[in-house]
Formats: structure tokens, sequence, C-alpha cells
């Protein structure tokens, strides 16, 4: 069973890896809704040796259609954007960002789902890296070329599981935006506001403690109970466009959670007038 030691690491233990000359493959993946290209932000200082990825750019396909904001790339373009940060198969990489886990966690979830191995999430992000101690680089990497080959050419059907638009309603079915958004209050990205009938909002950012790190099994298990998520349960995330729902999948896959990604989310799910859009409290 999958836990938190196979999809996080803390910044400590990073660190000493790093100290002690492990061959670790660090990337930098900041990105926000209101800015996503964290470049700048990484250039004025990033961990050692890490390669800054950027989300719109490498972690998403937007000449795919029909599926949403941000469709996922493909493999092979996984495969090649991968070779230039310097991954390299056996060695582990870990990916982190500044902004509650979007980043890190979309990247951890395409490589994943790519079907590369030994990636982790920086519990904590930027700032944990800070709070330990760790040294601090400035302006650009380049890494040597990296040999890593992926696995899955479709990451709709790759290795972590995915629902399509007519599966949601097959389980219990989380919506991983902020409250307004679930409730379709306020709407500052789609078309059409509110969230897929059924569906429970837990938003992303109450997964993150007070220190930005994730939570902890226990903690999480009592906000899947509140909602009527029972523990045996495989659960169906969505979000606005699949990336803060990466971020929900990663921490329920850390607590040995079953999770399966909806990558179009409500920008795929609301841009059909022949789906229901519901309103107001779950």
């Amino acid at each position: 069973m999958t836990g938190r030691a196979d999809v996080l690491i803390t910044a400590e233990t990073l660190v000493d890896r790093l100290a002690a000359g492990e061959p670790v493959t660090v990337l930098d993946v900041r990105w926000t809704l209101s800015e996503p290209d964290g470049r700048e932000h990484y250039l004025q200082g990033h961990v050692p040796g890490a390669v800054y990825v950027s989300l719109d750019d490498d972690l998403t396909d937007h000449t795919v259609t029909g599926r949403g904001r941000h469709p996922l790339p493909s493999g092979s373009s996984v495969q090649s954007a991968a070779r230039r940060w310097g991954v390299c198969d056996g060695r582990p990489v870990v990916v982190y960002d500044d902004w509650n886990r979007a980043g890190s966690a979309r990247a951890w979830w395409v490589l994943t789902a790519a079907g590369i191995t030994d990636v982790r999430i920086l519990d904590g992000g930027w700032s944990a890296w800070k709070a330990a101690g760790g040294p601090i680089e400035t302006g650009s990497v380049k890494a040597e070329p990296g040999d890593v080959t992926t696995v899955h050419e479709d990451l709709y059907a790759g290795a972590l599981p995915t629902l399509t638009a007519d599966e949601v309603s097959n389980g219990p079915l989380l919506d991983a935006r902020a409250p307004e958004r679930f409730r379709g209050e306020v709407e500052p990205v789609d078309a059409v506001a509110g969230h897929i009938p059924g569906a429970r909002n837990l938003p992303s950012t109450v997964l993150l403690a007070g220190d930005e790190t994730f939570l902890a099994g226990k903690d999480l298990d009592r906000l899947l109970t509140e909602r009527g998520v029972g523990g045996g349960e495989s659960v169906g995330v969505y979000c606005g466009s699949g990336i803060t729902a990466a971020v929900a999948v990663a921490a329920l896959t850390a607590a040995g959670r079953d999770a399966a990604l909806f990558p179009g989310s409500w920008s795929q799910w609301s841009s059909d007038p022949d789906r229901p859009v519901a309103r107001g409290e779950q």
C-alpha cells in the first residue's frame, strides 16, 4: 500500500541527501492561478541545482480540445521535457513549489502517470526548505540531459487512475475548489458557476497544516468522514482544471487512500451545456 513516504519527502531529509552528494533531480514548479509563470521567483532563489519547470508549457498540452483548461500532455512530450530537466532512470525526483502544493502536485501526478517512478513532493514546499536552513541558489540551472523513459503515452489511461465526465457519478466525488466557487457564488475563470451534482466540497487548502505540510492521515480521515466518505471507498477528485485536485489526490494517496483524478474537472464539465449544474451547499 502506498504511504506518506512514497509521496512526500521532508525538507530536512532533502537537505541531508543533497549535502551528502546523493543523486537527486530537483524540479521547481512555481505556479499560481494569477501568476502562472513562476520563473522570476525561481531566478531570485531556489534549491541548489533545481531546474525550473513551467506548468503551463511542460505539464499541459493546450493543443488538446474538449478536455478543460489544462489538458494532460502526452507521455512522449513528458519524456522529452523530463530528459531536458535531467531526469534519469533510477534517480529520485523531488518536485516543489511555493503556493499550496499546486505546482508540485501537478508535476508529481503527471510524471507518475507517465510511468516515471520515485517522484516525491517536498512537504511544506519552498517555505519548508528555508525553515530547514537549506542553502539557496540564484539564477538559472541547465541540467545535463537525462535518459528517463516514460511508459504511458496516454496519461488519461496511465499509471494513475482517472475518471471521465461520464464516470464521476460512480462513487464519492470531492470538489477541491474554494467553498465560494463550489457554491456557485463566484466564478473567476470558467463560464458557468456551480459544481457537479453530488460532489462534496473539500478545498485543497484545508489539506495542509499551518506550516504548509500535508495533514496527518488521522486528520484527513476526519475531514473525509465529515463529508460522508467511508474508510474503504475509492474517491474521485476534481477542481477547476485538474491542478489543485492533484493536491487532494496526493494527500489521499499519502494517507493510503485510493483516489482518481477527473483531469478536465469543472472547466470540462461546465463547457457542455447538456451537463447538469448544482449550486449552494453540498
